[in-house]
This record gives structure tokens, C-alpha cells and sequence, in this order.
């Protein structure tokens, strides 16, 4: 595969000078036709055993995958095997891979959290020595809200000041702003931090926004990087403990064949009844999700682009990303650059992980279904780009498996909807059976019944395990409100995600088929908060699903007798606008307070101030005095 070559010569505002002096560091652009350096052998944080973890987990799936298959398959033998059958069979057994593999992930990561044995791998000290290594942390913005993304600086900045730390720590905001009034919020914002911060704070607001977010941490490791040893990638809606900084330092300064630490975000700050949901979610299961991962992925695992800690060098030696041939959106710069990122890291011989063992790790997520749809439109694109990357040379098949599952994440939904129409369009030409609506008394459809019950602990299991986990903790039972909190919002979430499940399927359906007729879908704002939705806007935002919907209904016109089997997903795709609508309401604070989830992150004991190693250098004090 050749690579095409540009010359990045980005400009930069000329009123800007809250900057260090530049400490060059070449970050040349990777071929994706040649193997990178590579170290000797497996980085030393690789699990003993972490073949024999893969071999159990795949294992696991593909038996569960065969005990899911077996009831279509027999009720399908019985019946004869058509053009349509065979089809929507081949979608099953893909589907079914997915989640059984999912599930058994999860599985493991609760065995993992259950037994008090999250990331030994890396042992996460409780009370990390001073730091000896520099450490820059950098948010990028792009016309975001820069009072709240300052306020999340000024709390980490404080919380790094009282550990008696924040000399060895520099924050730069690097803005990619287009918006002159936000921009000018910006300068504000970042004047009024730098007064008063414990840490040096820059701002670098770039004319030239190119590569996007990934094109602004490269600019600033070419032009910065040389001068420190660790960065540590905060989004816009990014929140970092101070305790969690100095652990993430602490295990990269003792493992120096470490690249990458990836934390698990937890999601905070919901106001809205679809936020409350993620947020719900995340805190209750997110963690035995990425237990799981990090179990059988290792030193192989993955990167999500922020709250994680990065080793610069590293990073500008293995990471330059490199400009895929081809049209957009296939081709030229890649999109969600995270995951290829962490693939070239590994490819060059450093250890990825993923830990699910630190607290104090948070991000907000989208207000309501609309955004996090247009936002997952711009994810489904840059995921769909790396199915032109797998087969680059040298990456490690973990690598390769995470840029197939990442694809997977977004074609399972198209997948799902052409299984369904098939499921239907085969039942046409049958005449309708009213006795279908007894099946779980009809002995020949045991096994249906069977693999139907198994898909839904498969797919609820998770929340079950997580649940379980909060529970069987006093102190985390008690900071959802309690055990019957817990439950009582589980059922609720669980209800919920159904009703919405059916709604993403055709918005990501949609998305798919935009990239795939080659339509790009740009850099967009994202919103993190705001109010309800209008109804036209979520009108607009839902004929598609309306449209898809109305098409069931013509087919089970003919089919009545199977309108209970399909309800579950045509209703919700039939009433998308006013699920949006519901969903998106601000909920009081006695609403909020009602319902199940952590009012503060749950963090370690916090740890007394040390002493920093050293002062700063001298090249890096602040340009000037305000």
C-alpha cells in the first residue's frame, strides 16, 4: 500500500505569544507498507498467559455461537432452506458472533473485578512517588464552550496543586477554533486560569485546523514534544482526578516499555433523561466492559483519543499517522485516528493498555438521542475507514481484530435491519398461522424458544454482572442511593435501552450507507448540553425511521399474525420523534435525584501532598506575565 506524502506546514495566529520556547521533536508519517522498528520481544507488562485468555474467550464464543445457532438451524432443516433462509442464517451467525463475544468479554471482566484483580499487570500504586518526568496536558478545542472547558482545568490544576505537583505539569489548551467571539472567550478564559494556576498554562490556537484533532496533538508534539517525557489527552468535556494524573505518571515511569495507558471514562454531568441513561450505564457496567477488554487484549489493548496518558517519544517515533490513497471518505486523512494510533504504538514494539482499576476518570455525553446520533455518523465514518487498514503490514492480529471489531460496531446495525427484512420477506408467501401466537406451546419451536431466551441473557447479562458488582459493594451501593435504587433504575435503564435500540440501528444503518456512497460527513460542534428537543428538529432528524418503519407495516399487513414478534422494533422506529423528544427534557433535581447514580465519582483515598522531583525547567516558564 503507497502512501501519499504532504508537506504540513500549518500556520498559527500571529497575536499568540502564550507560549514556552519550542523543543522540536520530528514525528515523521508511517507507512502502512512496511513494518515499524519493533523491540525485542512482548513489552514486560504482557500478561503471563495471555494466549491461554484468548484461547478461552474465543473459545467461549464460538461455543455460545453454536448454541445460538442451533434453533434456527433446526427449525429452518425442518422447514427447507431457501435463497432467503440461507441468507438471513449467514446475518445470524455474524450477529450472534458479536454479541456472544461481547458477553464472554464482559464475563471476564467480572470474574476480573469480582476478584479484586483489575490490572495487576500494571500495579497502580496507591501513593506514587513524586514525579521525576515532565508532563504535558493538553486539551484540544474546536468551538466549545470555554468556561466549562476551563473550569475542568482550573479543578485539575487545584487538585494538582495541593499533591504539591503541579511544577512538573503543563497545561496546554490547543484551540482549533474557528469561531472569533468563542476564540476571544477562549484568551479570556485562559488569562483568567494563568493567573492563579499552580501549573504553567499555554494557549496555541491554530489557522490551520489540519488532520483535525489528530493533526492538532501532532502539531504540538512537532513543536513542543521534545521538551517532556509524558502527555496526557484531555477531550473538551474531559475531567481527570489529580491522584488518577500522578498513578497514570507513576506506572508510566516504572514500565518504560509502556506507550499508552488508556483510563475508563465514566460519564458524569447527566441533565437530561437520555444522558441519565448513558450515564446510568456506563457507571454500572462500563467497568466490567473494559475489565473484560483489558483482560485478554493486555499489552495489545486500545486507545479512545482522551483521558489517557501518552509517552511523547513514543508516540512521535511510531504514531505519525499516515494519509491513506484514495477519495474521501475512504481516503486521505484518517478520522478516528485513536485505535491506528495505538496499532502503530504497538507495531513499533510498546505496550497498550487498557485499565479499568482507576477512579476519577469522566466525560459528559450527548444531551439527547439526536446529537449522539450525528456524533456516532462521524465515528461510523472514521470507523468504516479502517476497514481499508487492517491488512497493514506488521500490526499485531489483537491490533487487527480491534480495527475489525471497531467496523463491526457500526455494520452489526445494517446487518441487523437486512436480517429482519429477510426474516419477514420470508414469511410473506406463507398464509397467516394465528396459532403463532401459542409457539411457546408448540413443542417443534422448543429450540427457537430456547436460542430467543439465551439472546436475551446474552444481551442483558452484562448489566446484570454490573449491577451485581455495585451491589456487593457497600461503599458504591451506597453512592447510587442505595440497593433499591439500583434495581429500580436497572429495570428502567434496561427498558429504556430497548426502546432505543431500534432507533440507533436505522441511524447507524443510515450512516453506513452515506459513507459507503461516499458522502462525507465534515467536522461538526458537538453539543454537550442544552435543552429539550423540538419537534421539528427531531422530526427532521427521524424520517427514516419512520419510512423504515412504515415498511414493516406493510409487510406484516400481510403477515398480521407475526405483528407481536416484530412490535418490539417497528413501534419504537414508528414513535423515533417522540422517544427523541421524551428523552431529551431536562430533568429536575428531584427527578434527577430519583433515579440510580454515582452523584460523585467514586476515587481512592486521596493522597498527601509530596514533594515535586525538581523545579521546572527554565525554557518553560510562562512567555509573559499578565
Amino acid at each position: 500500500m503507497s502512501i501519499l506524502a504532504t508537506k504540513i506546514a500549518p500556520t498559527y495566529w500571529s497575536d499568540a505569544p502564550e507560549l514556552p520556547e519550542e523543543a522540536p521533536l520530528p514525528m515523521p508519517r508511517q507507512r502502512l507498507d512496511a513494518d515499524g522498528p519493533g523491540l525485542a520481544g512482548p513489552p514486560s507488562t504482557s500478561p503471563r498467559g495471555v494466549a491461554a485468555r484468548r484461547l478461552a474467550l474465543f473459545g467461549a464464543t464460538l461455543t455460545l455461537t453454536a448454541l445460538m445457532a442451533w434453533g434456527p438451524y433446526v427449525l429452518l432443516a425442518r422447514e427447507g432452506f431457501g435463497p432467503l433462509e440461507v441468507a438471513g442464517f449467514a446475518l445470524f451467525l455474524v450477529l450472534a458472533s458479536c454479541l456472544c463475544l461481547w458477553f464472554c468479554s464482559a464475563a471476564a471482566g467480572f470474574g476480573v473485578l469480582l476478584g479484586g484483580r483489575s490490572q495487576r499487570d500494571l500495579s497502580f500504586a496507591r501513593r506514587p512517588a513524586a514525579p521525576s518526568s515532565r508532563t504535558a496536558l493538553l486539551m484540544p478545542l474546536y468551538n466549545e464552550d470555554a468556561k466549562a472547558a476551563f473550569g475542568r482545568l482550573r479543578a485539575l490544576d487545584a487538585a494538582l496543586g495541593r499533591l504539591g505537583v503541579a511544577e512538573v505539569f503543563d497545561i496546554f489548551v490547543l484551540s482549533d477554533t474557528r469561531c472569533e467571539e468563542i476564540a476571544e472567550t477562549e484568551r479570556a478564559e485562559w488569562r483568567a486560569l494563568s493567573a492563579d494556576s499552580h501549573a504553567n498554562v499555554y494557549l496555541r490556537r491554530r489557522a490551520n485546523n489540519i488532520e483535525r484533532k489528530a493533526g492538532n496533538v501532532g502539531d504540538w508534539v512537532r513543536r513542543f514534544g521534545g521538551a517532556y517525557d509524558f502527555m496526557i489527552v484531555l477531550d473538551a468535556d474531559s475531567s481527570m482526578a489529580g491522584e488518577t494524573v500522578l498513578r497514570l505518571v507513576d506506572a508510566m515511569e516504572r514500565h518504560p516499555d509502556v506507550g499508552l495507558i488508556q483510563t475508563t471514562p465514566t460519564i458524569v454531568g447527566a441533565r437530561t433523561l437520555f444522558a441519565w441513561g448513558c450515564q446510568f450505564g456506563v457507571q454500572m457496567y462500563g467497568r466490567v466492559a473494559a475489565a473484560g477488554l483489558a483482560w485478554w487484549t493486555g499489552a495489545e489493548s486500545s486507545y479512545w483519543g482522551h483521558n489517557a496518558i501518552v509517552r511523547v517519544k513514543a508516540f512521535a517515533a511510531a504514531a505519525g499517522l499516515p494519509i491513506v490513497p484514495g477519495r474521501r471518505p475512504f481516503g486521505g486523512h484518517i478520522l478516528s485516528h485513536d485505535v491506528v494510533e495505538a496499532a502503530l504504538l504497538r507495531r513499533a514494539g510498546w505496550g497498550v493498555h487498557l485499565t479499568a482499576a482507576l477512579d476519577g476518570s469522566c466525560e459528559q455525553t450527548p444531551p439527547n438521542i439526536i446529537e449522539f446520533m450525528r456524533r456516532d455518523h462521524r465515528w461510523c465514518q472514521g470507523n468504516l475507514q479502517h476497514l481499508g487498514l487492517v491488512g497493514a503490514s506488521g500490526l499485531h492480529p489483537i491490533g487487527r481484530l480491534q480495527l475489525v471489531l471497531g467496523c463491526l460496531a457500526y455494520l452489526c446495525s445494517p446487518l441487523w435491519l437486512a436480517a429482519l427484512a429477510l426474516g419477514l420477506a420470508s414469511q410473506l408467501g406463507a398464509p397467516p398461522d394465528w396459532s403463532g401466537f401459542l409457539f411457546f406451546l408448540d413443542p417443534r419451536f422448543t429450540p427457537f424458544m430456547l436460542t430467543g431466551l439465551l439472546s436475551l441473557l446474552l444481551l442483558i447479562g452484562p448489566k446484570l454482572m454490573g449491577a451485581a458488582l455495585v451491589l456487593s459493594r457497600p461503599d458504591e451501593r451506597r453512592a447510587f442511593g442505595g440497593g433499591p435504587a439500583v434495581l429500580r433504575s436497572l429495570v428502567f435503564e434496561i427498558l429504556l435501552s430497548a426502546a432505543l435500540a431500534p432507533v440507533l440501528m436505522v441511524a447507524n444503518t443510515r450512516s453506513v450507507v452515506q459513507t459507503l456512497r461516499g458522502k462525507d460527513v465534515g467536522w461538526g460542534v458537538q453539543q454537550r448540553d442544552g435543552a429539550g428537543l423540538a419537534w421539528r428538529e427531531a422530526l427532521a432528524a427521524t424520517r427514516w425511521h419512520r419510512v423504515i418503519g412504515a415498511l414493516f407495516v406493510a409487510g406484516l399487513c400481510v403477515r398480521p399474525d407475526l405483528s407481536l414478534a416484530f412490535a418490539p422494533v417497528v413501534v419504537p422506529m414508528l414513535l423515533a420523534p417522540v422517544l427523541a423528544v421524551v428523552t431529551s427534557r431536562r430533568l429536575s433535581g428531584r427527578e434527577l435525584a430519583s433515579f440510580a447514580v454515582q452523584r460523585e465519582p467514586v476515587e481512592a483515598p486521596a493522597m498527601p501532598s509530596i514533594a515535586p522531583a525538581h523545579a521546572p525547567r527554565a525554557s518553560l516558564r510562562r512567555a509573559y506575565p499578565l
